[in-house]
């Protein structure tokens, strides 16, 4: 693995381990100390300690794992229904392929994350309030791209002589389009992955996502910011962790669209 890898992968990697691992993890976040109230980070707790006396270091590691938990579904869903809608609509054409072109154009027309906020603000706080307005807003990209691959290779020979000896639309969808579509969708996927973390951040930060005593990233940097003075290890320590995610992940994303594009080869 070269140095240009390397760091990324490595931050990806303690990210998901730590994330998945968190629900073992003899961890105590919402134990309340009262005599450790906004104590700086010592020997005994690398981070510190919150405004209740919490363990930052245990609702960091948990915050780790509502992060990974909300990007895993959101983009599982978004690239799920918004493939499918896509080829369907480049398969298809006419009436259909028109109405979810003017559909994926309503969303787009409105800023993603605006969008998820009013859905939430909808639906209710909580996580899983926060996963259903993200993968609503999520499908779109997903859908729009499909839509344009498919219609690039849905006239080859190999898919007309399929439709020609009466194969049916999902045999051919799995045969003959994904495998030929599937590189973009996977970028697109891997750049959604780092959306959707800072989405998940912003929903808890505005109190939409996830609820306390649960802990995310989003919330803690909310909870941070009126102690920025005193405590600035509040902040510093989710702030940290989610740009050095999203920064992994973009870093790898384009790493990965480098190593997929044939036109760049």
């Amino acid at each position: 693995m070269n140095n240009q890898l390397s760091f990324p992968a490595i931050v990806i990697f303690i990210w998901c381990v730590i994330a998945l691992c968190a629900t073992f993890l003899p961890l105590h976040p919402e134990v309340i100390i009262l005599e450790k109230i906004l104590m700086p980070p010592e020997w005994q707790a690398w981070l510190g300690y919150d405004d209740l006396g919490r363990l930052i270091a245990d609702r960091m590691i948990m915050g780790a794992r509502t992060s990974l938990l909300v990007a895993f579904c959101v983009v599982f869903v978004s690239l799920l229904v918004g493939t499918m809608v896509g080829i369907l609509a480049a398969w298809f054409g006419g009436w259909w392929d028109n109405i979810t072109v003017f559909v994926i154009d309503i969303f787009i027309a409105f800023p993603g994350i605006l969008l998820a906020i009013a859905l939430a603000g909808l639906l209710g706080p909580g996580i899983t309030n926060a996963v259903i307005a993200l993968s609503i807003v999520g499908w779109v990209g997903f859908a729009r791209l499909a839509r344009a691959q498919t219609l690039t290779v849905k006239h080859r020979e190999h898919v007309d002589a399929a439709r020609a000896l009466g194969t049916g639309i999902s045999r051919i969808a799995f045969r003959h389009l994904l495998p030929l579509i599937s590189a973009p969708l996977i970028i697109e996927a891997t750049f959604a992955i780092a959306g959707t973390v800072i989405a998940e951040a912003s929903l808890s930060f505005l109190g939409l996502g996830v609820q306390p005593p649960e802990a995310s990233w989003g919330s803690m940097i909310r909870d941070g910011t009126r102690y920025m003075l005193v405590a600035p290890h509040m902040v510093l320590a989710p702030g940290i962790a989610v740009f050095l995610v999203v920064l992994s992940i973009n870093l790898l994303g384009d790493r990965l669209r480098d190593k997929m594009d044939v036109r760049l080869g």
